[in-house]
């Protein structure tokens, strides 16, 4: 983590809050060498998956009894309460926005979308939640090395808005894949310089929601793995 936070500083100035990518761009460009040191993190974090996390976690006897069979979403179940992201993969749902309807340059990418298949326990519990997230950094990394290669030389580009920007009336909804499922924004406006109405769809409210339905049967301490498998932020959660 350290050295992703190290890489955004040196490229915009902030660990925590960017604000790189603007309308149409960003906001400038690399910083020399920025492409070789991704890279370089690229080769050194892939193999640790395969010799620590897995040995270290995946696989810990433990951590498998305290996970698998445990919280278990069934799909149907996924798909009513509107679970997307990991958690909806995770019960074996083949769904995911970068493939199924993708937006921005994702149809350039090749790569596998992972699914929960009950390798330890049963479809949909928290080991299978878990695991879809350690293979999805595998994903990642594939997805991360095709846009670097992708990068096409010469200045950076971005739209020059004004302080204000005066959107035609109308409505619309735009959704993205973000790292916890669906994030979703339906937008309407009446003409003027602000929105008439803003909705936000965060993925980790309707995660969440489905967590009565997954607790109920267990043992108090299992709500510890149940919720960390559901992967919630609160300022998420609240919108």
């Amino acid at each position: 983590r350290e050295y992703i936070l190290d890489m955004f500083e040196k490229l915009c100035g902030a660990r925590l809050l960017y604000n790189y990518m603007w309308i149409g761009g960003v906001s400038h460009d690399l910083y020399d060498g920025f492409i070789e040191e991704c890279m370089g993190f690229l080769d050194y974090f892939e193999p640790k998956i395969q010799e620590e996390y897995n040995p270290i976690l995946t696989y810990n006897k433990i951590f498998v009894q305290r996970t698998a069979n445990v919280g278990i979403l069934p799909p149907e179940t996924a798909i009513d309460y509107g679970v997307t992201g990991p958690c909806l993969r995770g019960s074996g749902v083949d769904w995911d926005l970068r493939r199924g309807n993708p937006y921005s340059i994702y149809n350039r990418f090749d790569f596998d979308v992972v699914i929960g298949k009950g390798e330890m326990g049963t479809v949909g519990d928290c080991w299978d939640r878990y695991n879809v997230r350690i293979l999805e950094m595998v994903e990642s990394i594939k997805i991360i090395r095709q846009a670097l290669q992708q990068i096409p030389d010469g200045p950076v580009s971005h739209e020059k808005t004004g302080k204000s920007i005066k959107v035609p009336a109308g409505k619309v909804y735009a959704r993205t894949e973000a790292p916890r499922g669906e994030l979703g924004y339906y937008l309407i406006s009446e003409g003027g310089k602000g929105p008439a109405r803003l909705k936000a769809r965060s993925p980790c409210f309707s995660n969440l929601s489905v967590i009565n339905e997954i607790a109920c049967g267990y043992m108090l301490a299992d709500l510890i793995a149940i919720i960390g498998s559901l992967d919630i932020v609160l300022g998420c959660v609240d919108r």
